[in-house]
């Protein structure tokens, strides 16, 4: 297939990497990619938040897939624009992909399709945020409607800053302060031809910048699949699976389907497992990062067919994806600020070594090629990828490799996965 890819990160790195491992020898296109990317795929000086741009693009050149790697897009309204060209595209339309867009919008089709979440309420002021506050005590859960490229939360018992952070985001619009939910955190993708799910299997990431989950939130530091202690609470994994298919998944993509607004593509749901069961925190209307890295490479099915079947409306004709037993783990280097302020510019060293380590690859979030070497774009800039056949050796391979690698300033967690080896 000749297939597009929009975005520029490591989830979208991941994604061309899983096309490239099938046997078929598909032609892929990124837009507008990074330098690891363009090991991989040709890339295209294309606008991917512009409709017009990457519908011409895509007919012109007889794109027979398009896949919309970050939120922007969807928001945007890029589905839209190229499924009206009758191309295949895996991305919720503009109206759909409100469910990651607007927290407020993602509540409501909750409520409407009776998914268990926490309560929320939306403020519009200060003084509506205190009053939110007040009613839901602390610790204090603050998020910003719209997109925040994974930095508009924050959960704290200090009021001065859950307010000052609400404060911040309230010039672009209403907030949610919402309830506080205690448990571990799992991602679950899942399918979507806008009338059934496929899930995959479950992650976990890492939200905080630093060790022991201390420090800011950020786009996500690391991660690792499978999980093997839903096996103490569960059963096993599939039944988790199951049970978040159930009373989750279906009925949120039945809601949209409904309301006439079909959800096609790829659903994350953020989950948090409570003494009183498993509840959304958020919806996603696309790939997590940096779950995906962690996912795909377990991925035994040629992403490429369950892609096009999501977006062709024959996701009923799939067999359930089948996973690898091995075990993956990654880790991501972030550039010295982030996430306040990243320094970026800065060389990169060590990667040829780094992947040199057996069970090893690079998934690139933020690099570019320049005369005098690769150097770091952004504020998480690498992303590690170990696979191993055990917790311990996936996770060894992948801190061996991150030895590897330079960066001025460079900064990752070190104990992710720890707490699975430690039981």
């Amino acid at each position: 297939m000749k297939i597009l890819v929009l975005g520029s990160g490591a989830r979208e790195h991941a994604i061309i990497l899983a096309l490239r491992a099938e046997e078929a020898e598909h032609e892929i296109f990124a837009a507008p990619g990074n330098a690891g990317i363009a090991q991989h795929a040709q890339l295209v000086a294309l606008d991917a938040n512009d409709p017009a741009a990457v519908t011409s693009f895509a007919n012109e050149n007889h794109i027979d897939l398009v896949v919309i790697g970050p939120e922007a897009p969807l928001v945007a309204g890029v589905a839209d624009a190229v499924r009206e060209r009758g191309i295949p595209v895996f991305g919720p339309g503009k109206a759909a992909a409100q469910l990651e867009g607007s927290k407020a919008f993602a509540k409501r089709i909750m409520d409407a399709a009776g998914v268990p979440t926490g309560r929320a309420v939306r403020a519009a002021s200060r003084a509506e945020v205190e009053a939110a506050f007040d009613e839901l005590g602390a610790p204090h859960v603050v998020k910003a409607d719209g997109l925040a490229a994974g930095k508009g939360v924050i959960v704290t018992d200090d009021r001065a800053a859950a307010l000052a952070h609400a404060e911040a985001y309230l010039p672009l619009g209403p907030v949610l302060v919402e309830e506080f939910l205690a448990g571990p955190e799992v991602s679950l993708f899942f399918l979507s031809d806008g009338d059934h799910v496929v899930p995959l299997s479950p992650a976990q990431d890492y939200k905080r910048l630093l060790d022991g989950d201390e420090g800011p939130n950020t786009g996500g530091m690391g991660a690792y699949s499978p999980l093997p202690w839903l096996s103490e609470r569960f059963g096993g994994e599939a039944e988790f699976v199951d049970l978040v298919t159930r009373e989750i998944a279906e009925p949120v993509i039945r809601q949209l389907d409904a309301e006439g607004t079909p959800f096609i593509g790829l659903l994350y749901a953020g989950l948090i497992l409570t003494d009183a069961g498993v509840k959304v925190i958020e919806f996603n209307a696309r790939f997590g990062d940096p779950e995906t890295q962690v996912v795909l490479p377990r991925l035994i099915d040629p992403l490429s067919e369950l892609l096009l079947a999501a977006a062709s409306g024959h996701l009923e004709d799939r067999p359930q994806p089948a996973f690898a037993e091995a075990v993956a783990v990654t880790v991501v280097l972030a550039s010295e600020g982030y996430p306040a302020a990243p320094v970026t510019g800065r060389p990169l060293t060590g990667l040829h070594a780094a992947e040199a380590v057996e069970g090893v690859h690079l998934a690139h979030a933020a690099t570019a090629e320049t005369d005098g070497g690769l150097v770091a774009t952004g504020g998480r800039v690498l992303n590690v990828v170990g696979l191993g056949t055990t917790f311990t050796e996936a996770r060894d391979r992948v801190y061996r490799a991150v030895a590897e690698i330079g960066l001025e300033g460079g900064q990752h967690r070190t104990d992710i996965a720890d707490r699975v080896i430690e039981g």
